[in-house]
């Protein structure tokens, strides 16, 4: 069977809410949830974007089995890695060990803030590595000095660091990121690409493969798909568009040519739950075990009490992370 989480979007939802939502979600019965780390909301009617560090620690005090993760961090431009190694040891302390990190290469709307220069997909790959090695060694609790090709670590050392360092899940949309994620402790991917996880399953990995697809529900199904169309239009989008263009006000305009028919394609609206596991079993098809679904719009309570009702009793097993990771069964 496969485990069912929830996405807490931080581009649609202001803090406080975020941390409501996390609640309700653990006691209606979900048993992970991923986090939106961004600087930016994707389009204007999406509205917020806070920083998810200080959302995670009121998270933390909120709940008490969740398992929550970011979905995902980059930790390569606008948060040097060694920072990320902090906050990120701090949020797992605070969870006592529901806390993972998921990391992945980004995306230009977020990463230019600081004016640095956004870099070809091969480069983000590499300083994604390198990055992933500098969060690994700070988590060890001891000095580390390293000057690599892309980052300098000068005598630093965190002082707070959790009994067991959190897993790293790794977001893969294709071969060569899913062996990274096959080398960390984990993948997670928003396509039920069965190619994807053949690749992960064959450079090694044996963790957990989390996928993620979005629903809008509503009673009324039109109205529905009017809330995917206004709010998550950039779902209509295909090719690189998501990683490469660079603020909010360029992808309002080339959103504008979505179609309601093209978000609708690609997200589960309405209320029948056939479209919603219809959703899922296409990733448990592909080889996902994990799948966390992203509720697009205010509707999240009564969402979650539905998901409660009509989706979670059809779908039980071990929480994600369990018995996992590179001092579980993985060996690495």
């Amino acid at each position: 069977m496969v485990e069912i989480g929830f996405s807490l979007s931080s581009e649609e939802h202001r803090p406080n809410e975020l941390v409501r939502q996390a609640a309700m979600a653990e006691e209606a019965g979900f048993t992970f949830a991923l986090m939106s780390d961004h600087y930016h909301p994707w389009v204007t009617a999406q509205g917020q974007s806070p920083f998810v560090w200080s959302v995670l620690g009121g998270v933390a005090q909120a709940t008490k089995t969740l398992r929550v993760g970011t979905g995902v961090t980059c930790p390569i431009m606008r948060i040097h890695p060694a920072i990320i190694a902090q906050a990120a040891a701090t949020t797992a302390d605070m969870f006592e060990g529901r806390f993972f990190l998921g990391l992945g290469a980004g995306e230009n709307l977020n990463e230019h803030v600081t004016g640095e220069h956004w870099p070809q997909p091969a480069i983000r790959h590499e300083m994604l590595c390198e990055a992933i090695a500098i969060i690994r060694e700070l988590w060890t609790g001891e000095e580390v000095n390293r000057f690599g090709e892309f980052y300098a670590v000068d005598e630093a050392k965190l002082f707070t660091v959790p009994a067991k360092a959190p897993e790293i899940f790794v977001a893969a949309s294709g071969t060569q990121s899913a062996e990274l994620a096959a080398t960390q402790d984990g993948l997670i991917s928003t396509s039920p690409s069965a190619k994807i996880i053949e690749a992960y399953g064959q450079a090694g990995g044996n963790g957990p493969r989390i996928g993620q697809f979005a629903v809008c529900y509503d009673e009324n199904e039109k109205r529905a798909r009017k809330m995917a169309r206004e709010i998550w239009p950039i779902s209509g989008l295909t090719g690189n568009a998501n990683w490469e263009i660079k603020t909010v006000e360029h992808f309002d305009q080339l959103t504008q040519m979505v179609t309601e028919d093209a978000v609708a394609e690609s997200i589960a609206c309405g209320s029948d739950p056939a479209k919603v596991t219809e959703k899922i079993d296409a990733y448990v098809e592909a080889g996902f075990d994990c799948v966390y679904m992203h509720q697009i719009g205010p509707e999240q309570e009564t969402f979650i009490n539905w998901a409660a009702r009509e989706i979670l009793p059809r779908y039980q097993r071990t929480p994600v992370g369990a018995g996992s990771g590179r001092d579980g069964a993985s060996g690495r």
